[in-house]
């Protein structure tokens, strides 16, 4: 039970969560961060009136919205940025995965936290940990932390990108590229690059779109290096769907006129798994919560932005 209850009625509970969540389903009100912070507001001050509902459908709700996802990424745009883009990102995911798992190790961090963070910071932020955290069964509280560590620094990314992109004058298509590559999330990467100029858009969507097809191959990986040695490795169901809506999209016209209804669907479905993620946390699990995570977090951004950076500005 949070350590609040004793200041709230369960109306007054149950009220304050109906009202947040039809105020992030019918209003724009909120994004990924604010719906997290919304989460962990009820479930820190007023207490989560429905913990075992919310932690059982906060899992489905954030499989969902991954598939959703898969809508949004069109496979004739992703092979716009050539061999050249797949092996960018193939590179630069591999690379980030090594630092972050040696970065945890060296920080103590348990090893699906790690493995959250890290992917996290290798592909697309919070859609790479809602996809990774099933196949890895992580825990609502290494999922709660791993969002907070990457939207924090998708936040910072977001303002100080565009500015360094300007000081070191780098061209439309550099900061596209460093923009892809070196930021998490994928509304991160556009609202960077949009501020940078619209060749500088263009390269970053397609790129970052070819970045995030390797969630598959991850999701995969990551389900075997966690499996259990009584169990078989099985590829996660979401993940297949995944697929599906993404040759979907591509490939049958027809699904173009409803796509944005899905996306929407599917952006409002990780909002939602995102505030009841947030909501299932109280005082007691945030005191066990060290600042290493953000440490890791933190140190491999910088790490993978800066190598990023001087690679493409000396041979980009």
């Amino acid at each position: 039970m949070p350590a609040t209850d004793y200041k709230f009625s369960p109306f007054i509970q149950k009220l304050v969560f109906i009202l947040l969540i039809l105020l992030l389903l019918f209003t724009p009100l909120f994004t990924s961060p604010l719906a997290l912070l919304a989460g962990l507001a009820v479930g820190l001050m007023v207490g989560n009136p429905f913990p075992v509902a919310s932690a059982k459908g906060s899992k489905y709700i954030l499989q969902a919205a991954v598939v959703g996802l898969g809508f949004g990424i069109n496979l004739y745009q992703v092979t716009e940025t050539g061999l050249s883009g797949l092996i960018y990102t193939f590179v630069s995911l591999t690379i980030t995965m090594v630092l972050g798992i040696a970065l945890g190790r060296t920080f103590g961090i348990a090893p699906k936290l790690t493995h959250l963070i890290s992917a996290g910071t290798a592909i697309c932020g919070g859609s790479a940990i809602a996809a990774v955290a099933p196949a890895i069964k992580a825990s609502a509280k290494e999922i709660s932390v791993a969002l907070g560590i990457v939207f924090i620094l998708n936040a910072l990314a977001l303002f100080i990108f565009p500015e360094i992109g300007y000081s070191l004058q780098l061209s439309q298509q550099q900061f596209g590229l460093w923009a892809a590559i070196a930021i998490h999330d994928t509304s991160s990467v556009v609202g960077a690059a949009s501020r940078y100029g619209d060749e500088a858009l263009q390269l970053a969507t397609t790129l970052k779109l070819t970045r995030a097809l390797w969630i598959v191959p991850l999701v995969l990986v990551s389900g075997l290096i966690f499996k259990s040695e009584s169990k078989k490795v099985s590829i996660p169901v979401f993940i297949l769907l995944f697929i599906l809506a993404s040759v979907l999209i591509t490939f049958v016209p027809a699904i173009k006129t409803v796509s944005p209804f899905i996306l929407f669907a599917a952006k409002k479905a990780l909002l939602l798994s995102l505030f009841l993620i947030g909501a299932n946390l109280n005082m007691a699990t945030i005191r066990s919560i060290s600042a290493r995570p953000f440490y890791q977090g933190f140190i491999l951004w910088v790490l993978i932005a800066f190598s990023s950076l001087f690679v493409i500005y000396f041979w980009g």
